[in-house]
């Protein structure tokens, strides 16, 4: 059987990588398993400078998901490239450094140095919920992510993908801009905007009041999405939205992903992201299929 890829211009070893935010740069969840099972890794959200996030609380669990409003929380590039990149690159998988900011400025001169990095491409994050600046002030309209993702892709010769928020009326209108501007693949969905009350309290559990809610919940409205831009665009949808088993990941493929992303399942177990290539390979057992790229966009619809 073949379960190799080309995302973007990115070979993989199969399919599934691990969503941005929930695996950090990878050290803790190296300690359970070997990494080069993965067919690649995204990196928590990388900025130009570090951040401190949001205050806390920042997480909740909710019926089949979770709430999270971190506020990209991050160390910065410099200190990414000369610490956490040499350990991942221990690893035979794919990096793909996700890319955040505040500015169509900081963008560009994040992806300057991305683009001297031995990575093997860039996830762009216009699309996080929980930041007062930036991702969702492009994200959600047709010339913003259009504008942005132009200007990076001027200055980033690695594969360039873009990571879009679900919380838009069109999402194949966005994801079209993504083509437009030129970039490579295009990543979907980050999370729905969501709130949880304490009704002792009577005040929101997050102290951003808001979060991004992602998990099982979200599944159906993210396999809906990735089937409607994958219909829209010529390029290759990254899927994720509620992942934690092999099952999930064909559903997704067969809408139109040419691979996968295990988000929040990281945070059930640990095991879910090796599990779900087990799945994967188990599907294509029974079903007697030899190339994973065969099932690619295959569902009938009625």
């Amino acid at each position: 059987m073949n379960t190799k890829i080309n995302f973007a211009g990115i070979e993989m070893k199969n399919p599934v990588t691990v969503a941005s935010g929930t695996f950090g740069y990878g050290r803790e969840y190296a300690e359970f398993f070997d990494l080069s099972k993965l067919g690649g890794i995204i990196t928590k959200g990388t900025s130009l400078k570090p951040r401190s996030g949001n205050k806390p609380p920042r997480v909740c669990e909710t019926a089949s998901g979770m709430l999270n409003s971190i506020g990209l929380q991050n160390p910065g590039v410099e200190y990414f490239a000369q610490n956490d990149l040499p350990f991942l690159k221990k690893f035979d998988t794919a990096i793909i450094v996700n890319a955040c900011g505040s500015s169509i400025e900081e963008y560009v001169e994040l992806c300057k140095i991305l683009n001297t990095l031995d990575i093997a491409g860039v996830e762009l994050n216009l699309s996080c919920p929980n930041v007062k600046a930036g991702c969702m002030a492009f994200g959600n309209t047709y010339e913003g992510v259009k504008q942005v993702t132009s200007e990076v892709r001027k200055v980033l010769d690695k594969p360039l993908i873009v990571k879009l928020t679900p919380n838009v009326t069109n999402i194949a209108e966005i994801a079209k801009a993504v083509e437009d501007a030129g970039a490579d693949g295009v990543s979907l969905i980050n999370t729905l905007l969501g709130m949880k009350i304490d009704i002792d309290k009577k005040r929101p559990v997050l102290a951003n009041n808001t979060g991004g809610l992602s998990g099982p919940a979200i599944k159906p409205v993210a396999v809906r999405m990735v089937y409607q831009v994958a219909q829209a665009v010529n390029i290759p949808v990254l899927g994720m939205g509620g992942i934690v088993n092999g099952d999930d990941a064909i559903e997704f493929m067969l809408a139109g992903a040419k691979a996968i992303s295990i988000g929040a399942g990281n945070f059930i177990d640990p095991f879910t992201s090796v599990n779900t290539v087990e799945g994967i390979e188990k599907y294509m057992k029974k079903h007697e299929i030899e190339d994973i790229n065969d099932i690619i966009g295959k569902v009938e619809m009625n």
